[in-house]
């Protein structure tokens, strides 16, 4: 395997940037669309509201846990490092693979959606979308093979205007004088079986929104400091996230009642058309590419850094490992780059897509115990910041993992079929993997 100095990553990011994709790799337009949906299932504001805020206690816990794991094993790729390191080479290739494929779709659909809403300001483009979609594709290839920095710099700029413009669109929406707070509705069918499907629905949307809270792990062996950095990212960027999260779900309702929500595709361009008039729809436009350029910049720069960590253990092919003057991993970047580039010629990866959150809580659950085991079996490890409240919080994340997943597979058995497959197709070519390794 290759291991020369040319191909190490460069200790050239810090917090901010840390803070910066946390908050890039997480807040996209899911939050602007997926209101109405939850809205629909659920019909109960108390409940969409808690269903927001159980999302994000689960994640802060996560969090919690993470902080110690990627400051103890601050390796390129995240999860799989520590999953490995605690269950062995199996256990961290598939999940690896998991985590890799969860992170490399959404650059081709961010692409394409960017393509779809300039085409909205600019009409005259309507013919133009698979070809702008794979100019911003280029375009963000050429960018990062210029380097980390220049990356790390968009990065902090457009997450910095999406935080301006969502808190700008929450404070538009309390601003508001012409309507009140819509009185809440009392429910008493929490607890009927179609509730309860909707209520696991719900959390997979909103889980689904929230994935990339952990974006900071991935770069963690590029970090200058990841011992105080990481910790300290992780938490301030999850809890803004939460509070954009929550505000914006309270402030839409402060506008309009939860049935004008249900039946809303895009609750967002509601809200706006009724604050801002007619130019609502292209304030929120222009709100939703801020936000996807950043969020498509992250996911640019995290498939690269698993697909490195893959290839440094032998888990592809020993070239990925390789990387630039400006400390990019060239060819990782280049294939995870082709696969965005096939997604968006074939267009059909909205069902690979569909199972992100399912393939995020296997991932994230088994991350969990392996903090637990490697507590026991390498107490001696060097942690620079130790899980508040361990066990416990470890156990809650554990326990609530499980209990999501259960759900997940309950009300979406789809996608757990598929992954299923892949579990068991993936078998073999680790074994054909682990030969040549060896």
């Amino acid at each position: 395997m290759v291991n020369s100095k040319n191909n190490q990553l460069k200790k050239s990011l810090g917090l901010s940037f840390n803070i910066a994709v946390l908050i890039g790799g997480t807040i996209g337009v899911g939050i602007l669309r997926t209101p109405g949906t939850i809205a629909e299932m659920l019909n109960n504001y108390w409940l969409i509201i808690f269903s927001w805020i159980f999302g994000g206690l689960f994640i802060l816990i996560g969090a919690n846990s993470y902080a110690e794991l990627a400051t103890m094993l601050p390796k390129a790729g995240g999860s799989y490092n520590y999953i490995k390191r605690a269950f062995g080479n199996y256990a961290g290739f598939l999940s690896g693979w998991f985590d890799y494929i969860t992170n490399a779709i959404p650059p081709a659909f961010y692409c394409i959606v960017i393509s779809e809403y300039i085409i909205i300001l600019f009409p005259a483009l309507s013919n133009y979308a698979t070809i702008i979609a794979i100019s911003l594709l280029l375009a963000f290839v050429v960018l990062h093979l210029s380097g980390v920095k220049n990356g790390s710099a968009i990065q902090q700029i457009t997450s910095l205007l999406k935080v301006i413009c969502f808190v700008a669109l929450v404070a538009a929406c309390f601003i508001y004088s012409d309507l009140q707070l819509p009185s809440v509705e009392k429910d008493n069918s929490v607890f009927q079986i179609g509730l309860l499907f909707g209520f696991f629905k719900s959390l997979q949307l909103i889980i689904g929104t929230y994935n990339g809270w952990n974006s900071v792990c991935f770069f963690a062996e590029e970090n200058d400091d990841p011992g105080k950095n990481i910790p300290k990212s992780l938490f301030s960027g999850v809890l803004l996230v939460i509070a954009i999260y929550v505000l914006l779900n309270v402030a839409f309702f402060y506008v309009l009642s939860v049935e004008s929500i249900s039946k809303s595709s895009l609750p967002a361009a509601d809200v706006a058309n009724i604050i801002f008039g007619k130019n609502g729809g292209i304030i929120v436009t222009v709100i939703s590419i801020f936000s996807l350029i950043s969020i498509l910049n992250a996911f640019m720069m995290i498939p690269p850094r698993i697909l490195y960590g893959l290839s440094r253990d032998g888990f592809f092919i020993e070239k990925g490992t390789m990387v630039n003057k400006g400390g990019t991993p060239i060819i990782a970047l280049l294939v995870s780059s082709l696969f965005s580039l096939f997604l968006i010629c074939i267009g059909s990866f909205e069902v690979l897509f569909s199972f992100a959150a399912f393939t995020s809580i296997i991932v994230w659950g088994l991350a969990y115990f392996s903090l637990l085991k490697l507590r026991v079996t390498e107490p001696d490890l060097p942690r620079p910041y130790r899980s508040v409240w361990y066990p416990w919080t470890a156990i809650i994340a554990i326990i609530t993992s499980i209990a999501l997943l259960a759900g997940f597979i309950y009300s979406d058995s789809k996608s757990f079929i598929i992954i299923v497959l892949i579990t068991i197709i993936s078998y073999p070519f680790f074994l054909l993997l682990n030969r040549k390794r060896k």
